[in-house]
């Protein structure tokens, strides 16, 4: 075991070096045999990624050296990307020489001689990753049709990174055990949470899949499925999911999910139970200020009150078993509730 953890330390060195200007001292050979370590790596991270001792004493070290929250090899997932991570690393840096760029490049570039899997499969990964990001560059700069943006469930970009998403979580489900919680963690405290919550919505929406065949019922995909269960599970997320997205792209999430559903609508309902009447403004007000104010409860409750059955049925249940645990009140400013149901059927007429 202290063999392999000490050979895990010094390629976290190499890594960490690869992005640095002391590469300008690399030759093509150095380039080669850190790729080859890289690789070798990969094989312990397929080998040992069920063992769970050899897994939990790895993961501690990779921690140790770069922290809970750093950006190299931090799991076992990523010890089997090392070889993608230390390529693009050389890739970026220009002070790598240009004997080392050419050795560099010759690894993803097909040759004429034969070719090992291992070197097969590098330039299959790297090959994939450049066609994503150029797809993404490309969408980025093409934008829309009279530059206006569509709505973020059609949005190219949004759809290219969702299913990248997906392709990443079953990577970590393969890698982590079947439970990728572990790398949604880590991608939710390091990328824009706005945008993720965005990509992770529109993830919620990609196709369903056949449960029994061409006849059967439609169902969420597996992947689509852990990231629900992975929302369920964090309180903080969840509720900045059903907070900061807009209402139409809740409602259509809470249609596709019935677990979220309910967890949307149990927010909601513990939101709205926070508001109380102001007298002198008229309207129902938040004690604090980051109370979900009014307006917003009301859009979110409009838009799933429109939403096609069940989902219509389940927000009326809802509300009338709140209201009426709240008293049964019909005048308006003494049940948040009653005010509710008055101004969603008033907009029905």
């Amino acid at each position: 075991m202290e063999p392999l953890l000490q050979q895990l330390e010094r390629f976290s060195e190499v890594l960490s070096v690869s992005g640095t200007a002391h590469v300008s001292t690399w030759g093509p050979e150095t380039v080669r045999r850190a790729l080859d370590w890289a690789r070798y790596l990969r094989h312990v991270a397929r080998r040992f990624g069920g063992h769970a001792r050899i897994r939990s004493a790895v993961e501690r070290r990779l921690r140790s050296l770069w922290g809970p929250e750093g950006r190299g090899l931090t799991s076992f997932q990523a010890l089997g990307r090392g070889d993608v991570q230390l390529f693009l690393s050389l890739l970026r840096n220009r002070a790598l020489g240009e004997a080392a760029g050419r050795a560099l490049l010759l690894q993803l570039l097909p040759g004429a001689g034969p070719r090992d899997a291992d070197a097969e499969e590098l330039q299959a990964r790297l090959a994939r990753l450049a066609r994503y990001r150029a797809a993404l560059l490309l969408l980025r700069e093409a934008g829309s049709p009279g530059g206006e943006r569509p709505a973020l469930a059609e949005d190219p970009v949004l759809l290219t990174q969702a299913q990248l998403l997906l392709g990443r979580l079953r990577e970590a489900r393969e890698a982590e055990a079947g439970d990728p919680g572990g790398w949604l963690g880590r991608v939710w405290t390091r990328a824009p949470r706005d945008h993720f919550l965005q990509v992770a919505a529109v993830a919620l929406l990609q196709p369903l899949e056949k449960e029994l065949g061409a006849s059967g019922p439609e169902t969420p995909g597996e992947e689509s499925q852990l990231l629900v269960r992975w929302l369920l599970e964090q309180s903080e997320v969840l509720a900045a999911f059903c907070r900061h997205l807009p209402a139409e792209l809740l409602t259509s999430v809470a249609g596709r999910h019935p677990a979220l559903s309910r967890a949307y609508l149990g927010l909601l309902t513990d939101w709205g139970a926070r508001l109380h009447y102001d007298l002198q403004k008229g309207t129902w007000v938040g004690a604090e200020s980051q109370d979900v104010p009014w307006e917003e409860l009301l859009l979110k409750f409009r838009s799933l009150w429109h939403a096609p059955p069940p989902l219509q049925e389940e927000v009326l249940a809802a509300l009338e078993s709140s209201r009426a645990r709240g008293g049964d009140f019909e005048v308006p400013g003494l049940s948040v509730w009653t005010d509710l149901l008055l101004a969603l059927r008033r907009g029905e007429r």
